[in-house]
């Protein structure tokens, strides 16, 4: 028996010992946590801090990020447009265009999300030699934190090494501007390693998969030291290094009310340390409706090609019906990678990495599941038209390729979310810094409390609810 059918075994009797008052314990809960939904609207409540159409509720100032997915029609009424994403004001499809065919484009983006405006060559230069030097970890972390007790799941084991940090700093509980960016910028050096290690040592002992650490280099960009430490002979080729970085770039960051950037300002807000609020930003991006998306996509793509393995179009057609209808793959309904919470006719960073993908494609031999790909996406925005009520576009979002990107480059699918974390680290460091310079206030929201009032009973006078 392995360490893994060990581990679990154990679990297994700690868990069942308390099986059936655990059961009996979420019966009760279940009961008493059920509010009326009339009374969001008695309230008007915003749920999900949006209102009835979708749009998300104004409470901050950023000048790190904007998106755009409506404008307005000669008579001044509202209509949806081509998405649009600015980091500091730089449309990305201009960034996108400008860095093209460079080695450090990542580097570049989180410059200027940082510093507010692009770099020169010179300070590009020293930036990536701070990284570079950043790019390292305590003496004896891998096998002393990454190594012992590996986790199934890999943001688990990120968030765990990045607390993990903590004591390694001679200045963890420093919350001044010079220390959170000196913090930061080791976290964004040091997350390629923290994940990937990690997925290493997941293999090893859950797996059965030869051992194997190799040390990034200095010379090299985050893409490449990614596929550089992965990959057991180090090596890539110029193109899987372009794309990984494009999806760094475009996954950087996305606006400040996305659920784990308004994580970071919400735990900024209370004056803790920056590890911490690290953290909890993965805790949030853990989730399968924010940051595991991409992974239900190339899930979804798994099945459909089971179902359709002809590539007719007719069949697959019907097939994302039944989907839409609930009749096939996970019966939720959703089509995963169609659609967006703020974008209407288009996800820009979706335009961009399409054509990346394609390219990706004719050099890995996969024109023909990128065709079906770009079919998949017409027949799902037709069938979701025809059979929804939809107030405003749906189109692919940066998910529906992103996960196919990542399936030709060969990386392990537990690493899909931790590599998106990678990239919005950057994001959330920029957002960490603004808070502390112009926050001050805790961030409290309130909430309606709707509970009816009740007498207390003596502990001798009650009785079990049926």
């Amino acid at each position: 028996m392995n360490y893994a059918e060990l581990r679990e075994q154990a679990l297994y009797k700690y868990y069942s010992k308390y099986a059936q008052d655990i059961t009996e314990l979420t019966r009760m809960a279940s009961k008493s946590d059920i509010i009326n939904p009339k009374l969001y609207e008695k309230y008007d409540v915003k749920r999900g801090l949006r209102d009835i159409n979708g749009n998300g509720v104004v409470c901050g100032l950023t000048e790190i990020s904007e998106i755009l997915a409506f404008g307005k029609d000669k008579d001044g009424n509202k209509v949806p447009m081509d998405g649009q994403l600015y980091y500091r004001g730089i449309n990305i499809r201009d960034l996108v265009a400008g860095a093209k065919g460079r080695r450090f484009d990542f580097e570049e983006a989180t410059y200027l999300l940082l510093f507010g405006h692009l770099p020169t060559k010179a300070q590009l230069e020293r930036f990536c030699e701070i990284l570079a030097d950043f790019r390292t970890l305590p003496p004896s972390f891998v096998r002393d934190i990454i190594m012992k007790a590996p986790s199934k799941d890999m943001m688990n084991m990120l968030a765990r090494s990045v607390l993990a940090l903590y004591p390694y700093d001679p200045k963890p509980d420093d919350t001044s501007k010079r220390n959170v960016l000196r913090q930061s910028l080791q976290l964004i050096a040091q997350f390629p390693l923290l994940c990937v290690y990690s997925q290493k040592a997941y293999s090893y002992y859950h797996s059965d998969a030869s051992l194997f650490i190799h040390k990034p280099q200095k010379e090299l960009s985050c893409a490449e030291n990614i596929l550089y430490i992965l990959r057991s002979d180090c090596k890539y080729t110029e193109l899987e290094a372009e794309v990984l970085d494009l999806c760094l770039v475009l996954h950087a960051e996305h606006g400040g009310g996305n659920n784990s950037t308004f994580t970071t300002h919400v735990v900024t807000s209370s004056g803790t340390d920056t590890y911490s609020s690290v953290a909890a930003s993965l805790g949030s991006l853990k989730g399968p409706k924010h940051g595991g998306a991409n992974i239900k996509v190339c899930e979804m793509f798994d099945n459909i090609k089971a179902n359709v393995p002809d590539f007719d179009r007719g069949k697959l057609k019907d097939y994302v019906a039944k989907i839409v209808d609930k009749e096939a793959y996970d019966h939720s309904g959703l089509v995963y990678g169609m659609g967006h919470a703020v974008y209407s006719l288009s996800d820009p960073r979706a335009d961009i990495l399409k054509s990346f993908a394609e390219k990706l494609a004719v050099e890995k031999h996969k024109e023909e599941e990128y065709e079906m790909r770009k079919y998949v996406a017409q027949a799902a925005a037709e069938v979701i038209a025809e059979k929804r009520r939809i107030y405003k576009g749906v189109a692919p979002n940066v998910d529906f390729y992103s996960g196919f990107v990542y399936d030709m480059l060969d990386l392990p699918r537990e690493l899909y979310t931790p590599f998106f974390a990678v990239a919005r680290i950057a994001g959330w460091s920029a957002h960490r810094m603004e808070e502390i310079t112009n926050g001050g206030k805790i961030i409290r929201p309130g909430y309606q409390a709707v509970a009816p009032r009740q007498k207390y009973v003596p502990l001798e006078e009650r009785k079990e609810e049926d």
